[in-house]
């Protein structure tokens, strides 16, 4: 009996630690997505939304490497083009690296 409830609170708690894993997570990628969402409004003063449905996540995650000069031009190739992520961290010129992320 005792074995089984002890069973259950390592099951419980293990769960408990992946699931904060993944909405850490989660949270991270919409952080991402908010940060790219403002910075073309910045520089463009147009809204990324309609474009955004057109590249995937990873997509996303790698144009957040690139600089304030290129972004604009290269969320239009990457759209365009259907660039991947490695060919998008590959065209970029001068990168800004992200160091805050977890």
């Amino acid at each position: 009996m005792w074995m089984a409830i002890s069973g259950l609170l390592i099951l419980i708690a293990w769960l408990s630690f992946m699931m904060r894993q993944h909405y850490a997570l989660n949270n991270q990628n919409r952080i991402v997505r908010l940060e790219l969402r403002f910075r073309y409004y910045v520089l463009t003063g147009k809204r990324l939304e309609p474009i955004e449905q057109k590249l995937s996540f990873g997509q996303l995650a790698a144009l957040r490497f690139a600089s304030d000069e290129e972004l604009p031009a290269l969320i239009e190739r990457a759209v365009n083009e259907n660039l991947s992520s490695d060919a998008i961290k590959k065209s970029i010129k001068n990168w800004q690296a992200d160091n805050m992320r977890v």
